[in-house]
């Protein structure tokens, strides 16, 4: 069973056939779908299953905080599914690609305290961006 799938029936969250073939599409390190992309997938294995289905059980992952909505340089959200594993994020300015990066340091502690202007952190999002070996070569 995927990490994902066997964190929501830890929740105890309603798995339906819709519900489970989203997370089953969703499941892997380095995914990170459209809805779009995500609804065909899923069409493959339950052709039944809407568009509707998919955005809205997209939105219910994201408001349990069991996918990651992100968004990049106006193209189309795309939909992490590593939500438990903090990393960053790697972006190719030529094709969209996104891979999952884990950097040495704390961007929360490499904040200097004048430059805080008073908030109290609870976390950072830091996007790397260049050209994939595709785009670059």
């Amino acid at each position: 069973m995927s990490d994902l799938l066997e964190r929501l029936r830890e929740r105890g969250w309603r798995l339906t056939s819709q519900r489970r073939v989203v997370a089953e599409v969703l499941d892997g390190e380095h995914v990170h779908l459209t809805a779009d992309e995500v609804h065909a997938r899923a069409a493959e294995r339950l052709p039944e299953i809407s568009r509707a289905t998919v955005y809205n059980t997209l939105g219910e992952l994201v408001t349990l905080g069991e996918v990651i909505e992100v968004s990049t340089d106006g193209r189309a959200k795309r939909y992490d599914p590593n939500a438990h594993h903090p990393h960053q994020h790697l972006v190719c300015t030529g094709c969209g690609a996104i891979r999952d990066v884990h950097p040495v340091g704390n961007p929360l502690a490499d904040l200097p305290t004048e430059q805080r202007f008073g908030f109290a952190l609870s976390g950072a999002e830091v996007t790397y961006r260049g050209l994939c070996p595709a785009c670059a070569g």
